[in-house]
């Protein structure tokens, strides 16, 4: 492209079209060299992603891709329409052969015709119509077919039990009377649904589709392909990212695509000085974008946050947010394929594929969405907070201290109230500190939360900026770390007043923090709060790290 090319945009809501939108090459993404690899060897298999990360785009790439190489005809279709059919199978096979249609109309030209659906249903019945119409198509081809079908998890009960017995019914005739690929594109892997029938029984997705071969999974964006995708909005427009922006991108996504389009969307298009094409995007201006994207509950992060309330997705989410460690009871414990539903749903990411356990929130917008949905209603309900400037000093800096002590009371009056009707009662005293925090510093500073399965507690970091010189808009910053730690049985209170000590100097020296907090919240029962509630100051070397009990 030359630069002031006609002006495109960041994509945020259905597949990238590359005459409208900024895009990177998806058949990178999807590693295409293992695919075609698949296709030769005449395989079916599974194309897997979180929501809104360029599955259907990758998909439609794929199809012209194969489609402009000769050697096969490729059809793409997408069966989400038979989601309602849910156990009636002649209902649902309707609309997924009337997309098998669309799609020959679409993607190959002048194809043989197809018996309209009515006929297909009537003669084959609703159990094997598509394999029937699969096998009358592929007889009148020159050329192997190869097929795509996109929103395969959206199938529910006897529907998705019949179309996948029906490829794999069909499998052994492949090439010359059956596909001689296929693709099943979902959110999760096959072998993690568990169908329940309309007879009550439930099957496993490995049981009913044994022909898959692979399951392969649409990558997020490298850090090279962020600057790539932005970098065609500065040819575009010669509107540049200012380069210190892409490390704060990075840290934000993760190279999730919805949000890396929608970080940069929001930054270009709401943000005034954003919508000015001569400025650069600073990165003030990406932290207003990711503020004013946590805060739009955008379609992709509201699904995401509804999400949370799955009992599955609770029992992994809930000992994370509370910085804790899975319990050792099997009953509480979180089975690996509810492990393995939550990372596929994109909220989970392994620092290390060779150590399960090490798991951590896929992004840092996700670990802001996360405790601020699950402490909104908390947060409606503390109207009686107190407001600037009682917690502000008058140099304009934050007093943490006072804040600290008036969660103190807080805590002591409202735990049993708040406690009682809350999903999340692992992470109760972390998620209603937050709410309290948030609730406090809403406009007036940012948090920053560290939390991760086994860490024994939650890392915050307030960045609070205020004025050095009112009349020349100069501004300062503190950052204050507030450790939050948690006894309760086997932990001592000695022991975690240690642990806590050692990660918050430790925390404290990694976020080059103006002053340190540890807060411990005792939560062994009968212990009064006479007890619990104190305040003292220790130090490591020259670092004062203050200590709260509640």
């Amino acid at each position: 492209m030359v630069a002031g090319t006609a002006e495109k945009f960041f994509n945020t809501a259905g597949p990238v079209k590359g005459d409208l939108n900024y895009i990177v090459d998806p058949l990178r993404r999807v590693k295409y060299d293992e695919v075609e690899a698949l296709i030769r060897q005449q395989r079916y298999f599974v194309l897997r992603a979180p929501h809104q990360t360029g599955k259907t785009t990758s998909l439609l790439a794929m199809t012209k891709r194969i489609n402009d190489g000769g050697s096969y005809y490729c059809v793409y279709m997408n069966v989400e329409s038979a989601q309602t059919a849910r156990n009636d199978v002649p209902s649902g096979m309707q609309a997924i052969l009337s997309a098998f249609t669309e799609g020959v109309n679409r993607f190959i030209e002048r194809p043989p015709n197809i018996k309209p659906v009515g006929m297909l249903l009537e003669e084959f019945g609703g159990h094997s119509a598509l394999c029937g119409a699969l096998t009358a198509f592929c007889k009148k081809l020159d050329k192997p077919l190869v097929l795509l079908i996109d929103g395969v998890d959206a199938l529910i009960g006897d529907t998705l039990v019949s179309v996948l017995r029906q490829l794999c019914s069909g499998y052994e005739s492949r090439p010359e009377q059956f596909p001689i690929s296929a693709v099943l594109c979902a959110v999760r892997d096959i072998r993690d649904y568990h169908i329940h029938q309309s007879d009550g029984g439930i099957v496993t997705g490995e049981n009913c589709f044994s022909v898959k071969a692979e399951s392969l999974r649409l990558g997020d964006f490298s850090e090279s392909e962020i600057m790539e995708l932005y970098g065609q909005h500065a040819t575009a427009t010669w509107q540049i990212f200012e380069e210190n922006i892409y490390p704060e991108v990075w840290r934000l996504t993760h190279g999730q695509p919805w949000l890396v389009n929608a970080l940069a969307a929001t930054a270009t298009a709401k943000i005034p000085e954003g919508r000015d094409r001569v400025k650069p995007i600073t990165l003030e201006i990406i932290e207003k974008a990711a503020e004013l994207l946590i805060l739009s509950r955008a379609v992709h992060l509201d699904q995401l946050a509804n999400t949370l309330y799955e009992p599955k997705v609770r029992r992994v989410i809930a000992p994370m947010a509370a910085g804790e460690s899975w319990p050792e009871d099997a009953l509480e414990k979180p089975a690996p394929d509810d492990v393995q539903y939550v990372i596929d749903l994109g909220l989970l990411r392994r620092l290390d594929p060779d150590r399960e356990n090490e798991l951590v929130i896929s992004n840092e917008i996700y670990k802001e969405i996360i405790p601020r949905e699950l402490t909104a209603i908390m947060q409606e309900g503390m109207a009686f907070c107190p407001r600037l400037p009682w917690y502000v000093a008058a140099d304009g800096t934050l007093d943490a201290r006072k804040l600290l002590r008036e969660f103190q009371h807080f805590f002591r009056e409202n735990t049993k109230n708040w406690g009682s009707g809350f999903a999340y009662k692992e992470a109760g005293f972390q998620l209603l500190f937050q709410a309290f925090l948030q609730r406090i510093l809403n406009g007036g500073g940012n948090i920053h939360r560290e939390y991760a399965l086994g860490r024994g507690s939650v890392d915050l970091l307030v960045r609070w900026r205020y004025p050095k010189e009112a009349q020349r808009g100069e501004q300062l910053e503190q950052r204050i770390v507030i450790e939050l730690k948690t006894v309760r049985k086997p932990r001592s209170p000695e022991r975690a007043l240690s642990e806590g000590f050692e990660q918050t100097a430790s925390y404290a020296d990694r976020a080059d923090a103006t002053e340190a907090h540890l807060v411990i919240c005792d939560e062994r029962p009968g212990t009064s709060w006479d007890s619990k509630i104190y305040e003292h100051a220790a130090w490591s070397g020259s670092r004062e790290i203050v200590i709260w009990g509640v």
